[in-house]
C-alpha cells in the first residue's frame, strides 16, 4: 500500500445502538418496543449524519465560505493542548510505547466541527507504518460529560471477515453511558473503509447483563465542495443533532426507568492530559 497522502473522502453514514438484556434496579423491567421482553429496558437509537476519512497529515483545505461546514482542530481531539490533531495522536502513542516512525500515514475518520460545535462520539485512526501496512488502530470515545479515553487496538480489529468470536475483548475502562457501568468488555470490528463505512462495536460482560451493540453503515460520496454542500442539506448541522439526540433520548430512557450509574471520577490517560 503506498502511503502518498490520502484524498478526503465522504460518508453518509447511519449509525444504530441497540441494548438488550439488561435488568432494571430492581431486576424485573418493563417491557418496550425497543427491547425484549422481559428482560429490562432495551432499546434501540437510530440516527443519520456524515462522516470524513481525512490524512492527517493533508486535512482539507475548503474555499473559505465552506470552512464553517467543516473545520479540524487539534482541541477537539487527545488533551485538546497539542499543535494539531496528528502531534496529540503522536503523543498519545508514544505516551505507550507505540510511536510512530517517519513517514508513517494515519487516516482519521470523524465529525469535523460544523458552524463551531463539533461531538465525536467516535474517532477512529488507522495507522500505517512507512511500508503502507496497518501498525494499529486507535478509537478515540468521548462522552457528553467533556471527557475523553483512548483504546489502542491492534490491526487485527480492521479485518472485516472476521466473526464476533474472532475479535479480542478489550476490557471497557471509561463511563461513556450514564446507564452503563465501566465494566465488561468490547468486541471492536473497525475496517479503514472503503467504498463502504461498516463499523460495528458490541459491549457485553457486566454484571447487569446488558448488551450493547452499535454500528456505523455508510457509503462514500464525493468530498469536495459541491458533495459537501449536499451532505450538508441532507444532514443540517449534523453534528448538533448528534448532541441534542443522543440527550433527549436519554430523557427518555430515565423517564421509562433505566436506573442511573454513579459516575466515577475521571483520570485523563498518560498522553491525554
Amino acid at each position: 500500500m503506498s502511503t502518498a497522502p490520502a484524498a478526503p473522502r465522504l460518508y453518509l453514514a447511519e449509525v444504530r445502538h441497540v441494548r438488550s438484556g439488561a435488568s432494571g434496579s430492581g431486576g424485573h423491567g418493563r417491557g418496550n418496543g425497543g427491547g425484549t421482553r422481559g428482560s429490562g429496558v432495551g432499546y434501540r437509537l437510530r440516527h443519520r449524519t456524515y462522516l470524513w476519512l481525512v490524512d492527517l497529515d493533508r486535512l482539507p483545505r475548503l474555499p473559505r465560505p465552506l470552512r464553517p461546514l467543516a473545520r479540524f482542530e487539534a482541541r477537539d481531539h487527545f488533551g485538546g493542548s497539542a499543535s494539531s490533531i496528528r502531534a496529540g495522536l503522536d503523543a498519545f502513542l508514544t505516551a505507550r510505547g507505540a510511536g510512530l516512525p517517519s513517514g508513517s500515514r494515519v487516516l482519521m475518520l470523524a465529525h469535523a466541527r460544523v458552524f463551531g460545535h463539533v461531538f465525536n462520539p467516535l474517532t477512529v485512526y488507522w495507522c500505517h507504518g512507512p511500508d503502507g501496512s496497518l501498525r494499529q488502530v486507535v478509537a478515540e470515545v468521548h462522552n457528553t460529560y467533556g471527557e475523553r479515553h483512548c483504546y489502542l487496538l491492534p490491526p487485527d480489529v480492521a479485518r472485516g471477515d472476521r466473526g464476533d468470536l474472532d475479535v479480542a475483548p478489550v476490557p471497557k475502562e471509561f463511563y461513556v453511558s450514564p446507564f452503563l457501568r465501566v465494566e465488561g468488555a468490547y468486541r471492536m470490528q473497525l475496517p479503514e473503509p472503503a467504498e463502504r463505512l461498516a463499523l460495528t462495536i458490541r459491549l457485553a460482560g457486566g454484571t447487569d447483563g446488558a448488551r450493547l451493540t452499535a454500528t456505523v453503515r455508510g457509503a462514500r460520496r464525493p468530498a469536495g465542495a459541491r458533495g459537501l454542500l449536499r451532505a450538508a442539506l441532507r444532514r443540517p448541522w449534523s453534528t448538533a443533532a448528534v448532541s441534542a439526540g443522543i440527550r433527549f433520548h436519554g430523557v427518555r430512557l430515565w423517564l421509562r426507568g433505566l436506573p442511573v450509574r454513579p459516575r466515577p471520577p475521571h483520570v485523563p490517560q498518560e498522553g491525554l492530559k
